[in-house]
């Protein structure tokens, strides 16, 4: 388990929440206890890593109802949904809007470690592509509107010579402008600045 991340254990049983609570503290893992889907909402850092383990009925807000207001603030914590028998249809339900897992009661605590292990490297995975993401567009951003011309251009395999006749500028001044472009994008050689274009596109398709 990673110890900077945070699990959240939602629950109206106070039995149940605090026992939660020891079974992490056996791990080591960091946590973080509410009594109903209300006091989490409120409570809710979209920064915070880690992931959500959530009773499936409670009162005035369900974990149904909690995860619909996640969704719709994109929130990418990774839900284990703790079920009891009949609740099973539910939780079945709460897994095609996203859910991670369910575990039904009553489970084997290391059962239920095991699957939150499994949604802590979920969540990192996430986290690590959205920070990667968000530096590719800084880097992008960093480049004049010339620059970007250029860095096109040099990724389609295009000749300075080409690019300068084309842009109506000198072939040194284009070496200069590509110069400054694998500087900016933070790149040594041209298969690299290749595949910074391709990661480009990518990023372009998934929008």
């Amino acid at each position: 388990m990673d110890k900077q991340q945070t699990v959240f254990i939602v629950d109206d049983d106070e039995g149940i929440r605090e026992g939660l609570g020891l079974l992490l503290e056996t791990v080591g893992q960091l946590y973080e206890l509410y009594s109903s889907a209300i006091e989490f909402l409120d409570a809710y850092d979209p920064s915070k890593g880690g992931c959500l383990v959530l009773d499936i009925r409670m009162p005035r807000m369900s974990g149904l109802e909690l995860q619909e207001k996640l969704n719709e603030k994109e929130c990418l914590l990774p839900i284990i949904f703790i079920t009891g028998h009949g609740d099973i249809p539910m939780a079945v339900d709460a897994m095609r809007r996203g859910a991670l897992d369910f575990i039904r009661k009553p489970f084997r605590e290391q059962d239920l470690l095991d699957r939150i292990n499994e949604a802590l490297e979920s969540d990192a995975g996430k986290r690590k592509v959205m920070l990667d993401r968000q530096e590719l567009l800084e880097r992008l951003s960093s480049l004049s509107e010339r620059e970007s011309e250029v860095f096109h251009r040099v990724a389609a395999g295009d000749m300075n010579k080409v690019i300068g006749f084309d842009l109506g500028i000198s072939e040194r001044t284009v070496e200069v402008h590509r110069s400054q472009v694998m500087k900016k994008l933070g790149v040594r050689t041209l298969a690299q600045l290749v595949r910074f274009e391709i990661e480009t596109e990518l990023l372009a398709g998934s929008e």
